[in-house]
């Protein structure tokens, strides 16, 4: 091995608290090797993220406290740096890929004029050279007709899309250094195949060094040289990967190793009435272009499509970033206007349904609490200003009379449900990590008892052991309640034990739909036996 380019040695940081300080990474020993893969694995909350932005001191400073340590870079302390020091290093020598893109892309600004604007700040290029190089790279992180979307804004992009423009950002630099946090937590397998391909090749040709935080062991196995398992802000055991894997020394890392999604979804009642039966549901955004921005042309989101969802069934939607499935989640909930088509709502057997897209926003207000939806982006969907309390209990002081205390037990009994300790019910949203973040999420959706719950990615930013504790609630909760789900991911495997239909989508139309475990064992669709062959590359754990 070549000589290394970072070295972590002693470090420790600790956060303050209204309660004195925690400790949230203790002694840490850590070094990355020139033109090597180091992953970084361990559960949500256990240190990951809080040592990738310790090493360029991203951490707020209001709050971090760096206890004891040093952070080399070629023998450079970047602990000691100032601030004007730091920025050389930053984005040049060390490129960073973000957990949650949204919050990381300002969203008055194009997508264009945010990755030129990296290479103005770092190399002085700028103009046709420098759009040049934006579209060439967006091309290599497989955003589809980047020259047409130069000009969108983050929030018309997927989440995938974002996630990918967030990778062209880091790299656009040709850092010696990638420290990437969860970079495929948003993509698809066949395009979380290709990025990993391109990172791959990148690092060969560029001789980089890449610190690779994720929670998929598929990935890990397929990418990293060598892996570091964290737990409570420790390092467990360090080693290559193939070796790891194969004879793990450490308790937690063989329970890691062996977590999965879990058993298949419990089978329901079939003869039970639709509580939602959608028509000919289509979506369609317009956009403008051109210098007055007066030419428009029109792109179809989801096109003809129908669903019909029973209490207590599983609909699974699945499909590659940008294929209409957040965009189905968010017009069923009419927080986009559908353009045609119908949704009707049942909520008992015995009643009338509901078309609520024909509905006002006052007649469906009601509704709302019983029709949830838990976002892609927990950061972005939880107000930075609230408390976990505050978040969580939103929906009951809107839609519940009840005293300031019979609200909080409730949260607290909904934080513990979702393995969140309650004494953390104070925190606010940066102080909880990515996948506490989501779990939070997750906790202020099912305090309103829905009938009908739409997840999008709801574990995509959790780790095994985590995701499989959370898919085990939701069928927990799903039986207690008689919940209907649908349920948005681009895992595979844990659609496959979430779900009981599936739909696939590509590019808004519906290319195959049916029963769950048909599907997975005789896809009838090409494009679907695609998706199946990209999801076996990174999944370890598919045995059934």
């Amino acid at each position: 091995m070549t000589e290394p380019l970072l070295n972590i040695r002693h470090l420790s940081i600790a956060f303050k608290q209204s309660a004195g300080e925690q400790l949230v990474i203790e002694n840490l020993d850590l070094t990355l090797n020139r033109g090597e893969i180091l992953a970084l694995v361990g559960e949500s909350g256990s240190g990951k993220s809080v040592t990738a932005q310790a090493i360029l001191r991203l951490l707020p400073q209001y709050s971090a406290i760096y206890r004891q340590g040093v952070v080399e870079l070629e023998g450079q302390n970047l602990l000691a740096l100032s601030e004007k020091q730091l920025s050389r290093i930053r984005g040049v020598r060390i490129g960073m890929i973000f957990q949650e893109p949204m919050s990381s892309l300002n969203p008055l600004h194009t997508i264009h004029k945010q990755l030129a604007e990296s290479l103005l700040l770092h190399q002085g290029v700028r103009g046709p050279e420098a759009t040049t190089t934006v579209i060439s790279w967006l091309e290599r992180v497989g955003i589809r007709n980047p020259v047409e979307r130069l000009n969108v804004l983050p929030h018309e992009l997927s989440g995938g899309e974002r996630q990918r423009v967030m990778i062209a950002m880091a790299l656009i630099n040709e850092p010696d250094i990638l420290i990437a946090d969860e970079p495929t937590t948003a993509l698809d397998v066949t395009i979380q195949a290709q990025i990993l391909d391109l990172l791959r090749s990148l690092q060969a040709s560029m001789n980089m060094a890449i610190l690779f935080i994720t929670h998929d062991l598929g990935i890990v196995r397929r990418l990293a040289n060598r892996v570091a398992v964290m737990q409570i802000g420790k390092i467990l055991e360090t080693g290559p990967t193939e070796q790891i894997f194969a004879s793990p020394q450490h308790e937690y890392t063989r329970q890691l190793f062996a977590a999965n999604p879990g058993e298949p979804p419990i089978p329901y009642k079939t003869d039970t009435a639709a509580i939602l039966q959608v028509q000919d549901l289509s979506t369609r955004f317009t956009f403008k272009s051109g210098l007055f921005k007066r030419a428009r042309h029109q792109v179809t989101a989801v096109d003809n499509v129908h669903i019909t969802l029973r209490l207590g069934e599983t609909l699974g939607v699945v499909g590659e970033s940008g294929s209409g499935k957040t965009t189905l989640g968010r017009t069923l909930l009419k927080l986009i206007p559908a353009d045609t088509g119908s949704v009707h709502y049942r909520p008992e057997a015995a009643a009338e349904p509901y078309e609520i897209l024909s509905m006002s926003a006052k007649a469906f207000k009601p509704l709302r609490q019983q029709i949830q939806m838990i976002f892609q982006d927990p950061f972005s969907s939880l107000s930075p200003r609230m408390s976990a309390l505050q978040i969580v209990s939103e929906g009951l002081r809107v839609y519940a009379r009840l005293s300031a205390q019979e609200i909080e037990d409730q949260v607290v009994e909904a934080l513990q449900a979702v393995r969140l300790d309650p004494q953390m019910r104070h925190r606010y949203p940066n102080e909880f990590s990515g996948g506490q973040r989501q779990r939070l999420a997750i906790a202020r959706a099912l305090i309103l008892k829905p009938r009908v719950l739409i997840l999008d990615e709801p574990t995509s930013a959790l780790d095994r052991t985590v995701q499989k504790d959370i898919l085990t609630l939701l069928k927990q909760l799903q039986q207690d309640y008689q919940l209907a789900y649908i349920f948005i991911s681009h895992d595979l495997s844990v659609v496959r034990a979430m779900s009981h239909q599936i739909l696939v989508l590509q590019a808004g139309k519906v290319v195959e739909q049916g029963d769950s475990e048909t599907l997975f064992r005789h896809p009838a669709n090409k494009y679907t036996r695609e998706l199946l062959a990209a999801a076996l590359l990174s999944d370890v754990d598919k045995k059934r």
